[in-house]
């Protein structure tokens, strides 16, 4: 009974899942609030951006060519992540965000 009310609720509504991912926190926040901005304009609901966990890969590299195990030289690749829904969109909104300039450097996925 329970699944049963779970599933009309998300056939009741549309919704597009936007995430985005880049190195760089400025250029995923201009991003997402161009996608704010233009799925606001068109009359479509949005929930985010919501800032997800930042994900930190870090690498060891030996400095010295032969013996010396201090000498080591630590960097790291943060990955930022924000997630974005719009509820509700309508064909005016898809098609704004069809032909939306984002910035270079932000990986975006979407699902529907």
């Amino acid at each position: 009974m329970v699944a049963d009310k779970k599933n009309t609720k998300s056939q009741d509504t549309n919704k597009i899942r936007i995430r985005l991912k880049s190195y760089d926190y400025r250029v995923i926040d201009e991003a997402s609030k161009k996608i704010l901005e233009t799925s606001l304009s068109t009359g479509a609901q949005v929930i985010g951006p919501v800032p997800l966990p930042t994900h930190i890969k870090s690498f060891t590299v030996l400095v010295s060519p032969h013996v010396d195990k201090n000498a080591q030289e630590h960097y790291e690749i943060r990955t930022h992540k924000r997630v974005l829904d719009i509820i509700n969109p309508t064909s005016k909104t898809i098609d704004s965000l069809m032909h939306l300039e984002l910035p270079a450097g932000v990986s975006i996925q979407i699902k529907m």
